[in-house]
Parts: C-alpha cells; structure tokens; sequence
C-alpha cells in the first residue's frame, strides 16, 4: 500500500494550451528532451530539418505544420512521473482540447512575448477556470522583440481576469536579451545561442543585485533597469501565494525561449514545486479519492487508426483511482458489462509500447473494439459509479458529403462513422435517407478538410463536400412528437443522429423562434443526450 501511495503522489498530469504559433510544441519537446524521453527535438515548419515534431504525428498535421488532435505524452523527471497533453492550438479544433482539459490537473499556459493574449488563448483560458485548475504561464520567444514584461503581465490579468505573479523577470528581450533572474534565489541565468535541437546547460550566476560584478555580467544599462523592476516587483506587485495558485486565482509567470531551451528546465522545476499530486474527481454526489485503491478511469479521447501498420481504434482514459494492470477485469458502466484490459499502451505520440501497470493520474490507451465512447466511466464491478459526462459542443458548421465512388459505399459509411465517434465531427442523416445523405457538423471550418484527408488517407475514399447555410442546431427533446406536423420555415431542415435522435437545423435565430411559437408542444434542446 505505501508503494501504490508513493506512485500516486509522484504523479502530475497537466495539458499545454496556446494560441496557434506561439510556441507550444516546441516547449513540450524541450520538456520531453530535459526528461530524457527523446534526444533531440524536431521542428514543425523548420527547414534545416526534415523532422516532425514528436508530439505531431498525424499526416496533415506535418503537411501543415499544425497541431490538429491532442496527443498523450509521458516522462520521468527528478523523481515525479509527468503526463503532458499536448492540445491543438488552432480554434477549429477546440472541442478536442476542451474534452482533454478535463482529463488534466493543472494547464501550462504559452504565450508569445511579442503578441501577448491572442484569441484563443482568451477561449481556453475560459475552458481552464470552468474546472477550476492552476493555470501556469511561460512567455515565450523572449529572444525576439517582446512586448515590455509589465505590459505582458497586465494583460494576462485584465484579458483573462486573473492575477499574476513574476516567478523570475526578463533581461530585455530580442538582441538584447541577457536572461532572466530568479525573485527567491536572486540569481541571474544567463542566456546564450545555442543549437536549437539539443540539450544545453544555461549559466547560472548567483549574484548580488548591488553587487558591481552584475552591471560586467549583464551591462551597465539592463543592471540598472533590473534594479529598478525588482524593486518595483517587490514593492507592487501581487505577492506569491500557493494556495491562491492551486485554486486558479493566481497564475505563477515565467519568461523564457522554448526554441533555444533558454529557461524551459527551471520553469519546469518551478511547475513542479508548485502542483499537487492528482486531484480528486466528481461521479454525482461522490467525490472519487486518487489514493482510494480501487481502479477506476474515464475515457476522454478515441483515435482511429494512429498507425496506419496497426489499422486500429484507441480508447485514451484517465486513470482517476487505483491501479491498473494489463489484463484486469473491470466494468464498463455505459457498456453494463465486464471487460478485460488487455491491450494497453503507452505513447509518445504515435509511437506505442505495451504498459504492464499505471497509476491514478495515468494517460494510457486501450484498444477500441468499438464499444467505448467518449465520457465513459471503467471501474471495478465492486465498486460501481459513472463520472460525470463530458459536454459536447453544438456544431456551429454544416455541410453534406456524397461518396464520389458508389463501388467503395462500405469503406465510406466506416470512415465517417469511426471519426465521428472520435468527436472531432458530428454526422447527422436525413429521416428517410439513412447513410445516403450525410450531413456533417463542426466546431471548426478546418474540420471539414481534416476529414476529407482522413477519408482519402486512411480508408481510400474520395468524397464531395457541398456546404450548407446553417447556423443552429437543436435536439427536438419530446420523442413522441409527429415530425410531419411540424409547422416550420422553409429553411428549417429536419435530420437524425446516429442514436436516433431527430433534430432541427435553422439558417438564423428567426427560426428558431418560429418554431417555438408556432409548435407550442415543441421542446427545443441546445444538447444532445
């Protein structure tokens, strides 16, 4: 027991959320590079090399140079076991970071020093203080022109409406930068060029700030504006408070360069100083303790065909309580039935090796027959209970895709019906039409092309996407009701889900009202059940 206790407590689980470009990949491999996961890191979009980043495995994302689906990584460092999820940065893809944050303890938030708080940022962000989770901020790309540091703090607070707390402070920034210095150990690391791809030791200068060494260090000019910062640091700005910091009230801030390791391994110490083992989570009224020794999890994330050599279906989950090991039988709540755990993997990326044991605060995949879908809760048949679900976004796009070759109809029904239950797409049918017409829904317009490259990719299906005026979709919640009597607007379109469900598409709010008033005995739902 003091063995499975200790393996919890080491554990930290946290997602890496930013705004597209601003750097969020690159500090995952830098992270994974410090843990000895990988040896060298590889660039998106960089041209001195052929490589992908680690984290980016699929097709179209190394086409692209973007990250479109969350990837599960795992490393040791110092003694603690990290899980990093690694989330899309681009707005399209929302949802699929959305249902990771849930699966995470804390969120690393990277922002560039040269833009400050972009859009998405605001949107995840938003995601981040719904759960109540530490939030802890790199600014990046300090070795380019940077926004000033008090500016970039101000607006992180008045932006995302949370408090901040200089960790260490920025020694001008672009050509000028000099490094960063650390408030509770006054020390001066100081940054230097180096290879982009591999590991290298910052130097680290202990050093008084009235001490005349500094101005020779560092200069005469940014000597006697790093006095001035602190002082003002010290004497005005929000003072560290850990508990505030573990409630989400108060985000620590670090300033650093991912792409040139420059401050990623002591932003790294700092995080783990500051987070807590896994949290505990919510089934209804009961609250599931991660040091209870009876396995439970929920599934967060369903990937088809992450190698296209194994052609099959994984089922990440958290591990929320307990133990698992490979071949355990536990009971799949949804499912009302037993299972046995018996593929199991862990991944860096797409790479994959069979995991004989993990802990509460675990990412690990499990094969898919099929049967799993997202939210749903495995625990042992002694102890039986379902996690609360995961909320799923209302499609905001729409467009109908048509097989362009009749011969492969079979290929293009498992295509569509596999990916969408990965989440990423919703797909809806006319009443009358079954799988003939298929209606597709998203969060993002970039979706689309994503399932059309997957289609084409991995099941050898050509499709033609005709996109459609909607706007708003609704779930028609009382299943009694005579669909054919309906008194609608002639733009309103009635389809179906893959449960059954029927459900109306409007071209504007308009008729949305008008349904309402004009069918009195229609109940309209934002959700789907």
């Amino acid at each position: 027991m003091a063995d499975f206790i200790k393996e919890v407590e080491r554990r930290r689980t946290f997602a890496i959320i930013s705004h597209p470009d601003a750097g969020k990949t690159t500090l995952t491999e830098k992270f994974l590079l410090y843990g000895g996961a990988i040896q060298e890191a590889g660039m998106v979009k960089g041209k001195q090399s052929s490589r992908h980043a680690v984290s980016d495995w699929m097709e179209i994302e190394k086409q692209r140079g973007i990250s479109v689906t969350s990837s599960v990584l795992q490393f040791n460092y110092n003694g603690y076991c990290i899980n990093i999820l690694d989330t899309p940065g681009h707005q399209d893809f929302s949802e699929d970071t959305y249902r990771t944050l849930m699966a995470a303890d804390s969120a690393v938030m990277v922002i560039d020093g040269s833009k400050g708080v972009e859009d998405q940022t605001r949107k995840l962000f938003k995601v981040c203080v719904m759960r109540h989770i530490p939030i802890f901020t790199f600014i990046n790309k300090m070795d380019r022109d940077a926004k000033d540091p008090y500016e970039l703090m101000e607006e992180i607070e008045q932006e995302l409406g949370i408090k901040t707390c200089a960790i260490n402070w920025p020694i001008g920034s672009g050509k000028e930068f000099q490094g960063v210095y650390e408030r509770e150990k006054k020390e001066v690391i100081r940054f230097s060029f180096g290879k982009k791809g591999a590991k290298e030791m910052a130097e680290t200068v202990k050093v008084d700030l009235q001490d005349d060494t500094l101005a020779d260090l560092i200069g005469a000019e940014h000597c006697e504006k790093l006095r001035e910062d602190v002082e003002l640091l010290d004497g005005a700005s929000e003072e560290f408070d850990l508990e505030a910091v573990r409630s989400g009230l108060l985000s620590p801030v670090c300033f650093g360069s991912a792409l040139t390791n420059f401050g990623v391994e002591p932003f790294l110490e700092h995080f783990l100083a500051m987070t807590t083992s896994p949290l505990p989570r919510m089934a209804g009224d009961q609250l599931i303790d991660p040091f209870d020794p009876h396995f439970s999890a929920f599934v967060f994330k369903i990937q088809a065909n992450m190698n296209k050599a194994h052609r099959d279906r994984m089922a990440f989950m958290r591990i929320c309580s307990g133990k698992f090991e490979k071949g355990m039988e536990v009971y799949h709540v949804q499912g009302k039935k037993k299972v046995k755990l018996n593929q199991s993997k862990q991944l860096m990326a797409s790479d994959r090796e069979t995991v004989e044991e993990a802990y509460a605060g675990d990412v690990i995949g499990i094969f898919d027959p099929g049967i799993y879908s997202i939210g749903d809760t495995l625990c042992t048949a002694s102890n039986k209970f379902e996690f609360d679900g995961i909320p799923t976004f209302a499609p905001e796009h729409f467009a109908s895709i048509r097989n362009k070759d009749s011969m492969k109809r079979k290929q293009f029904v498992k295509g569509v019906e596999q990916i969408a239950k990965e989440g990423a797409i919703q797909i809806f049918q006319s009443p009358l039409s079954g799988m003939e017409e298929i209606i597709v829904g998203v969060v993002g317009v970039l979706q689309f092309e994503v399932l059309e490259h997957r289609l084409k990719s991995e099941y050898n299906v050509d499709i033609e996407r005709t996109n459609l005026s909607y706007r708003f979709i609704r779930w028609i919640g009382n299943k009694d009701i005579d669909l054919n009597r309906l008194n609608l607007s002639s733009d309103t379109k009635k389809i179906q889900d893959l449960k059954g469900n029927f459900l109306l598409l409007f071209t504007n709010e308009w008729g949305i009202r008008w349904a309402e008033k004009n069918n009195p005995e229609l109940i309209l739902e934002e959700f789907g059940k």
